[in-house]
């Protein structure tokens, strides 16, 4: 039986907690520390927005079998998370090839083209690793978080059935 931070409202809290730290974190890495996302950075934060509105739905439910449901989708998102994770560290590993819309630069016949190619072009290359600690750049931190994200949110899902079955 899951007890402490698995059980009832305390894995919900802890995603919660940790979603909104990892976007703060990025976005104070983007807009104070001038490292600038690419598209699959981008991609990457998407499950982080899901897990925010999925725990809130979760901690506003008093009900354990839709808590339990909504730890699932948890699960889900940040397993798809670091699936985006992996498949870019690939790309900035040279593993596997980018999108074209990570990497195409191209030129531009008039002034109208090469605006609208500017506006819809990320400024960072998906290729290119932006910024890294101890030899692991965001991606591959992005993974670990989403992986260990992924368990415990299918651990307390799992736990809230057997709770609920017992």
């Amino acid at each position: 039986m899951a007890t402490g931070l698995l059980s009832g409202r305390g894995a919900p809290l802890l995603l919660l907690a940790a979603s909104a730290a990892a976007l703060v974190a990025v976005l104070g890495l983007q807009y104070f520390g001038g490292v600038e996302p690419c598209m699959l950075c981008h991609y990457q934060r998407y499950p982080y927005i899901l897990v925010i509105a999925a725990s809130l739905a979760a901690l506003a439910l008093k009900g354990a079998v839709l808590r339990s449901w909504l730890m699932v989708l948890c699960g889900a998102a940040f397993a798809a998370g670091a699936g985006v994770a992996v498949y870019h560290i690939g790309v900035e590993q040279d593993w596997v090839g980018a999108t074209a819309a990570c990497t195409e630069g191209g030129g531009a016949a008039t002034a109208e083209e090469l605006r609208a190619k500017l506006l819809g072009t990320p400024v960072a290359r998906c290729d290119e690793i932006a910024w890294s600690l101890f030899g692991l750049s965001l991606a591959g931190y992005n993974v670990v978080a989403s992986a260990a994200l992924a368990v415990l949110s299918l651990a307390a899902a799992y736990g809230g059935c057997h709770r609920r079955v017992a």
